[in-house]
């Protein structure tokens, strides 16, 4: 979710670089690109779990998780970029009216695709060390067998 701030910056440059406006089929693009820059931050989270179940750590599972996972992202994010340039060019009857909703989607694929390969995981990093302190302030010893109130006997004999 942290990531979808990062798209917004880049739709409002596609918008102003390519002399746009924020209108409703611009807003459409945004909310279609939310979706894509979604799944690219999980999958590299998801990627980065699956190194630490398996006993890697944190910074080494994001490494190989941004190895692993970026030629999915790149090839998403270019197929996404290319299949949108016709409707940018604005061409045919109407193009001009839909032609905002793909600079909004084009400029929000390529900041959040490079923000993305680089926030997401220095806040992974963040929320995993505030997750561990914050584990040391409720984390107990576990009850022994015996030392359990209700299991001592507390009879005269």
């Amino acid at each position: 979710m942290m990531t979808l701030p990062l798209s917004l910056i880049g739709v409002l440059l596609g918008l102003l670089f390519t002399g746009s406006t924020l209108n409703m089929f611009s807003m459409i693009g945004f909310i279609m690109l939310m979706g894509l820059v979604t799944k690219n931050a999980i999958l590299l989270v998801d990627y980065s779990n699956l190194g630490v179940r398996e006993g890697k750590t944190l910074r080494q599972s994001l490494a190989d998780a941004g190895a692993v996972r970026l030629r999915p992202i790149i090839m998403t994010t270019l197929a996404m970029i290319f299949g949108m340039l016709p409707m940018a060019l604005g061409l045919g009857e109407g193009g001009e009216q839909r032609a905002p909703m793909a600079h909004a989607v084009i400029g929000g694929l390529i900041s959040s695709t490079l923000l993305t390969l680089v926030f997401v995981p220095v806040v992974l990093t963040y929320l995993d060390g505030m997750g561990r302190r914050v584990s040391r302030w409720f984390a107990h010893s576990p009850e022994k067998p015996g030392n359990n109130l209700a299991e001592t006997d507390h009879s005269p004999n």
